[in-house]
């Protein structure tokens, strides 16, 4: 068999760790979906539309480390990039890969098909440029390897997404065999000297403060240092609190976890003892409007040392060039046989409450916002992974606790409603051992409920509570209107249209708390498709916390223009 750039592509996603790509057919990319079809250990998985595409394999790098999507040219790269936009926002390596138009085509002059109607067809990879760490256009079997390579590497270094394109007569072009992957997967170490002054840094930090916190920020994962945060934990014995989008980043059965900090909204206790600290150890943060509950809750100032993946800030000054795992490391080793700063620790074991149960609502009573919370929280395991949509489904979510394991999957920076369904498609995907719960509302469910579709026809055992409430109440409680109200649809019936001939999902309404159990009992045993429940309950029964912070957003969206 003749290499091709295709196989190359090919062999080096196995490589990095993938099982599985994701794609949409169309004439510029039907060539190189047949040449990564001949790698061994690589599925090919379909998506309903590229939008979709790039969605789905943003969930499968959320579970996997990275994912890739292939589309076509415009039409579907340009659907496809608004999910790339997701995954640079979210810190997550999703190759991008998109066939192209003839090798000759370009400067010939010719009008294409898929198009903008102009002989330029350059404006696909400068939109790519600004949505990816690394954009790349092929059209020489020559420069293939080292193009794929370049952006492959540069993706996992980065944790961001990447873009490939490939002119449709190029990825059939024989084409030389990859070399070792660790050339791709090397990374450069932390610059020893810049190292030290860091870690001093740190100390003195520390050392000046008798009551510090660690703050916990989504960024953790994709620095890999999940496993450091805990040792150094540990080390200092101080109180850790976590961001809402760093939700199960941190274990919540440690016994220094204390709740998500999040300004108003924070977890019981929570904010109290962050305010009560005078030192903020804030691991790999994002402070924008929502995170700090519009800009309310921003931690500024001396007595915040900031410490991002690759650099560090304290006291005023920027260290460049470290790994956050190796400032940790060597932080721990620093601080080693010191007494304990476990001050915020004792003070919150002292403030805090216990949690009293929900209680059960009457079976026959109608459904409400706290009784299917309740039914969900306790669906969880160590093995459970939730997926929550952009809405009152993150309030739901930080209001649950997390056994050590379970995992909770969040996209607040991006915040595409409609995101869930393919994220949590391509997250079963990656992970289909897992007991993966999608939470999202009505008016999300409807952008992009056609991938359940995929799910009937992978028989992943996914269970979709789906909350009808008829309208989009995250935007009703940051400015309402008729522009929130959504045209309600059968969605448990749906499940039939998915179905079709062959498919084995279940779809059920629930209206009351008996109804929804019955139905929960069927999708645990559902081991063949996925199971939609369609949760009834009042428009206007959503979480007091959100309406806290929609509140606080809508006076920031609110500010008049600054005088000139």
């Amino acid at each position: 068999m003749t290499y091709t750039v295709g196989h190359y592509l090919g062999e080096r996603l196995a490589q990095i760790g993938l099982k599985d790509h994701f794609a949409v057919a169309g004439d510029y990319n039907l060539v190189l979906l047949d040449q990564l079809l001949e790698i061994e250990g690589l599925r090919q998985v379909y998506c309903c539309n590229e939008l979709n595409c790039g969605f789905s394999a943003e969930g499968y790098a959320r579970a996997n480390g990275a994912g890739a999507a292939v589309v076509t040219f415009s039409v579907g790269a340009l659907s496809a990039l608004n999910a790339i936009g997701g995954a640079y926002a979210e810190n997550l390596p999703v190759i991008l890969i998109s066939g192209a138009p003839n090798s000759n085509d370009h400067g010939s002059g010719h009008i294409l098909h898929h198009t903008t109607g102009t002989p330029d067809y350059g404006y696909q990879l400068e939109i790519a440029k600004r949505l990816t760490c690394a954009a790349v256009s092929i059209t020489s079997a020559e420069h293939a390897p080292v193009q794929i390579d370049h952006a492959i590497r540069t993706a996992l270094r980065e944790k961001k997404p990447a873009y490939i394109e490939i002119a449709c007569n190029v990825s059939a072009q024989p084409c030389s065999r990859p070399g070792p992957v660790s050339a791709i997967l090397a990374d450069v170490p932390s610059d020893p000297a810049t190292l030290k002054v860091a870690v001093d840094a740190l100390a003195r930090f520390l050392d000046a403060r008798k009551k510090p916190i660690i703050l916990v920020g989504s960024r953790l994962r994709a620095a890999g240092c999940e496993e450091a945060a805990i040792r150094l934990a540990d080390a200092l014995g101080c109180a850790v609190v976590s961001m809402a989008a760093a939700k199960s980043f941190f274990p919540e059965d440690h016994p220094a976890y204390a709740g998500t900090y999040w300004g108003d909204v924070s977890s019981p206790g929570a904010q109290q003892i962050f305010d009560w600290a005078d030192g903020v150890l804030c691991l790999t943060p994002v402070f924008n409007d929502y995170s700090t509950v519009g800009w309310t809750a921003w931690p500024k100032g001396d007595n915040v040392a900031l410490m991002e993946a690759r650099h560090i800030e304290a006291a005023g000054t920027i260290y460049d060039g470290v790994h956050l795992r190796d400032v940790i490391d060597a932080l721990i080793a620093r601080i080693k046989g010191q007494p304990k700063k476990d001050a915020t620790l004792v003070e919150y074991n002292r403030i805090k409450a216990p949690v009293a149960p929900v209680a059960p609502a009457a079976p026959d009573a109608p459904l409400v916002r706290a009784e299917m919370a309740r039914q969900i929280q306790a669906l969880l395991t160590s093995s459970t992974s939730v997926i929550a949509e952009t809405g009152d489904s993150w309030f739901n979510a930080m209001q649950m606790k997390l056994p050590r394991g379970a995992r909770v999957e969040l996209e607040m920076q991006w915040g595409h409603i409609g995101w869930s369904v393919p994220a949590t498609f391509g997250y079963a995907v990656a992970e289909p051992e897992r007991r993966i719960i999608a939470m999202i509302g009505d008016g999300s469910f409807q952008l992009t409920a056609q991938e359940v579709a995929q799910m009937v026809r992978l028989r992943l055992p996914v269970i979709i509570f789906l909350v009808n409430n008829r309208g989009y109440t995250i935007e009703v409680q940051i400015h309402d209107g008729p522009y929130n109200n959504v045209k309600n649809w059968d969605y448990a019936g749906l499940m039939k249209v998915f179905n079709a001939e062959d498919g084995h999902g279940l779809g059920f309404r629930a209206t009351t708390g008996a109804e929804m159990e019955k139905a929960i009992a069927a999708a645990l045993a559902n081991k063949e498709g996925p199971t939609l429940i369609e949760c009834q309950i009042d428009r206007d029964d959503c979480t007091s916390d959100l309406i806290s912070w929609g509140r606080r957003v809508a006076s920031a969206n609110a500010r008049p223009p600054a005088a000139r």
